[in-house]
């Protein structure tokens, strides 16, 4: 009966490596199609078709190679994700509209797109309950939309809920900002840009109680302009 025991415990533990060695090749291989997303969207967002053109195609090469590996042979973490299948065509379709857009000169529909492709991919792991480094500069980019919208020289600052919705939502956006940080795998997290921009944030965020206390617009405008450019700097290089 021991032996027994042992037998299980030990398959048990060899099934979980398992499992996560494969979660983890699939996730590389998602960042590596990923890595080239994201360059492309630079591209578009500066106008510059020509190499945004380059870097689609090396995404189209990535994603067929993802799609040939995994299409039919899900992780075991995506066991029961209605979200799995529909990933690979509708993949496809983004990749073929973001070719043609970008050959018609619509670079924003194209960048649609591939942020759309961005979003599948970040649906399918928050329904499985799986989340990486790229999942959560997702949000918070989507925790600065509300801070940004303070970004107003005709603010009320007699008003406290002005005052109180500063602070609570530079709170919100800070918070995303240290899950990230504690999230980032060691490479990431001690490598010198990573450190620019999450410390970078985070330094123009710890001068926000100033401006509210001293009812600084200008000082206001001047930090959250550098955050929105930090913001979309994690977006491009870690997104």
């Amino acid at each position: 009966m021991w032996v027994s025991r042992c037998l299980v415990l030990v398959c048990a533990l060899w099934s979980a490596q398992a499992t996560a060695g494969e979660l983890a090749d699939f996730n590389a291989a998602v960042e590596a199609t990923a890595a080239h997303n994201r360059v492309a969207l630079g591209y578009l967002r500066t106008g510059n078709t020509d190499l945004a053109g380059l870097e689609l195609d090396r995404l189209r090469h990535s994603w067929r190679a993802f799609t040939e590996r995994y299409a039919g042979k899900p992780p075991d973490a995506f066991s029961g994700n209605a979200l799995y299948g529909p990933l690979f065509t509708t993949g496809n379709a983004r990749l073929v509209a973001a070719d043609l857009m970008l050959n018609t000169g619509r670079l924003d529909s194209a960048a649609q797109s591939l942020d759309g492709l961005r979003g599948d991919l970040y649906a399918l792991r928050k329904a499985s309950g799986i989340a990486v480094l790229a999942d959560c500069i997702r949000d918070a980019n989507k925790a600065i939309e509300p801070l940004m919208a303070y970004d107003d020289r005709t603010l009320d600052w007699s008003k406290s809920p002005t005052r109180f919705g500063i602070a609570s939502r530079a709170a919100i956006y800070q918070h995303e900002l240290e899950r990230c940080d504690e999230m980032a795998g060691e490479p990431v997290r001690t490598s010198p840009e990573f450190r620019r921009l999450i410390d970078g944030a985070k330094a123009g965020l710890a001068l926000i109680p100033k401006a509210v206390a001293t009812r600084d617009g200008d000082l206001l405008h001047r930090i959250l302009i550098e955050l929105r450019s930090f913001d979309n700097l994690l977006a491009f290089r870690f997104g």
